[in-house]
């Protein structure tokens, strides 16, 4: 964290750690998100390597059935809800302000709040690990696994944990919508944001949309757990299907909230490294929301062998054949713009490739469990496992990556190593196709997933053993990258403003961006301003100081107001916390102890609350 102190330097406030703690910096916070999100990439890694391990052979004593149950449910739930999601998050929050030409969001301290609140909820879901153990019922929850008689205290952690992260992912999402909707930089319409804010839109509303379906399952499910209802549980009158309905009518627009941002990075980076305007960008923007819209209609397709019967489930696969039309539409926009392209070769490119050439896989293989017979025949195999991780990997992962490769830059003032980022591509390309395309195979031979042995007559070794392999190279990749990372922060190649010669507004200004991004909010003409903007100046120099691209001079931005530093979204968060924590202690000790830590951390975040609201917005001029 030193490092990145380094290279985004904040010019008045708190220092150190504190200042850390205290930001409300919108660029601060991405990175927090950020490194916090790539930590929990790691964890989920090292849990992935211990399943691949205790099935890279038949008859494996690597885990027990019960660690194994322990660990899959950790690693799914960690890379769905504590890696890909807050990632995404690191780049609203780093990017969206600077492309829609905002000096801030609309909500600094929200977002502080949102951070604090994401890491509380993590590491309240880990805290299980030193508890009682971690959940063991899956990261998909199914009753009536998660029922008391057959679970322990981890799914009330679990439970919790995630009602915890949902309140930060609703918060961000709320901010970012605002912010969007009403922060633009004069002159840029709808129809003139970039891709990436687009997506960060539709995202943001399937968020505030999805989450609370989420949170209605689980607090039924909480009611089961604590207080001896029976939503889900037959004995008493509930139905385990219930559940299933809740979680994947969350679930499904949540594979959309996985991927929309991946798809955003990928239509800013292909333009700028093929030197051409997006191909058919009001297509890509309505394909988008069409995206948005049917990902509430396809829910179902991961019940079609429940029982719901031949209408219901006919319904269902014709919305899920229907929904990989906008899918597709991208995908032919996407080569087209590479199309005739003056294409630069550069590790951002090699990942976005990377992305639209695993995610057609994916793709592929989720058209053809749109077919309801076909879904029958693969249901509950490795060949579901595969295509899972086609889209979540093959395509959220290598977006993601695409992202950190192109902004890294802009964040740090320096470049990432072009050729041990190619390294790293390679290594995670071929590790990544080692290690799930054979779950193909092993689907359709009959291995089901979710089992933590096998015996050596099933014939299944031999793929497992390649897939373990694939399983360590992929890992041997994340320790090229995170080279890469740390030699780039101390030496890597100073990138100035705009190493790319890129399209949109946060090329415009220095590297790291000055706390207030702006100098002078700049005015949008077209779709892809700094590339008017030079135009322009190829034709006819300007000065740069002021300008209508935005870029300061050293001594700008005097009189700047800029929200002051502020512990209290801590505090509050930390209430949350300790709330939970209370109903941890109500389900594992007892009532009146329980009610106790509960309002106890009720009465801390009401101090939050009231101190956040006496705060004065700024403190006046930082910049004078």
């Amino acid at each position: 964290m030193a490092m990145i102190t380094d290279v985004l330097r904040r010019p008045t406030g708190y220092s150190g750690v504190w200042g850390w703690v205290t930001t409300v910096d919108h660029k601060r916070i991405g990175v927090l998100y950020g490194v916090t999100a790539f930590i929990f990439f790691l964890v989920g890694g090292i849990e992935a390597l211990l399943l691949r391990l205790q099935l890279a052979g038949p008859d494996g004593t690597v885990l027990t059935a019960a660690a194994y149950n322990q660990i899959m449910t950790m690693h799914g739930t960690t890379m769905i809800f504590l890696v890909v999601m807050p990632l995404s998050a690191a780049f609203f929050n780093v990017v969206i302000p600077l492309m829609i030409g905002a000096r801030d969001v609309a909500f600094p301290r929200l977002n502080a709040f949102s951070y604090w609140v994401f890491l509380t909820g993590a590491l309240l879901l880990h805290m299980s690990f030193l508890v009682g153990g971690p959940p063991d019922a899956g990261w998909f929850g199914y009753a009536n696994l998660t029922e008391k008689p057959f679970s322990e205290s981890g799914i009330d952690f679990w439970v919790l944990g995630l009602q915890v992260l949902g309140i930060s992912s609703m918060a961000a999402a709320f901010n970012f919508l605002v912010t969007i909707i009403n922060m633009r930089a004069p002159g840029m319409s709808l129809m003139r944001m970039p891709l990436f804010v687009w997506m960060t839109m539709i995202t943001s509303f399937l968020l505030v949309t999805a989450f609370p379906v989420l949170t209605v399952g689980m607090m039924l499910l909480l009611f089961d757990r604590l207080f001896g209802t029976h939503f889900y549980a037959p004995a008493g009158g509930g139905d385990p299907v219930l559940w299933q309905q809740y979680f994947w009518l969350f679930g499904h627009p949540e594979v959309y909230i996985l991927i929309l941002p991946a798809m955003g990075i990928v239509s800013e980076v292909l333009p700028t490294f093929s030197r051409k305007p997006l191909f058919g960008y009001r297509v890509v923007v309505y394909s988008g929301i069409v995206i948005g819209f049917l990902g509430w209609m396809v829910w179902s397709h991961h019940m079609f062998t429940v029982g719901l019967g031949a209408v219901v489930n006919a319904v269902f696969a014709s919305t899920t054949f229907l929904i990989a039309v906008p899918t597709g539409v991208k995908i032919f926009n996407w080569i087209a713009t590479l199309w005739g392209g003056a294409i630069q070769l550069k590790a951002p490119l090699y990942f976005a490739l990377g992305f639209i050439a695993m995610f057609i896989i994916g793709g592929l293989s989720g058209v053809m469990h749109a077919s309801v017979p076909v879904d029958t025949q693969h249901q509950d195999t490795y060949f579901v496992v595969a295509h899972f991780h086609y889209v979540l990997f093959g395509g959220s992962i290598f977006g993601l990556f695409a992202g950190i490769y192109y902004w890294f830059p802009k964040v740090t003032g320096r470049l990432l190593h072009d050729g041990i980022g190619k390294l790293h591509f390679w290594l995670m390309l071929l590790g990544f196709n080692l290690t799930f395309g054979p779950m193909h195979f092993l689907g359709v031979a009959g291995m089901p997933r979710r089992i933590y042995t096998y015996p050596e007559e099933m014939g299944w070794a031999f793929w497992n053993l390649v897939e373990t392999f694939g399983a360590f190279m992929i890992a041997a990749s994340m320790l090229v990258f995170l080279f890469n990372f740390f030699r780039s922060l101390r030496q890597g190649e100073e990138a100035g403003n705009d190493p790319w010669d890129a399209r949109t507004l946060e090329w415009s200004i220095p590297s790291p961006p000055p706390i207030y991004n702006f100098a002078t909010i700049p005015t949008v003409h077209s779709r892809d301003p700094w590339w008017e903007e030079k135009e322009k100046r190829r034709g006819a120099p300007v000065p740069v100081a002021g300008g209508s691209n935005g870029e300061p001079h050293q001594d700008e931005g005097h009189g700047i107001h800029m929200p002051s530093p502020s512990y209290w979204p801590i505090v509050v968060a930390l209430g949350l916390g300790v709330m939970a924590g209370g109903l941890l202690v109500f389900a594992s000790v007892n009532l009146i102890s329980g009610l106790i830590v509960t309002l106890g951390g009720g009465l801390v975040a009401i101090i939050g609350i009231f101190g956040w609201s006496l705060e004065p917005a700024s403190a006046g001029p930082e910049h004078g």
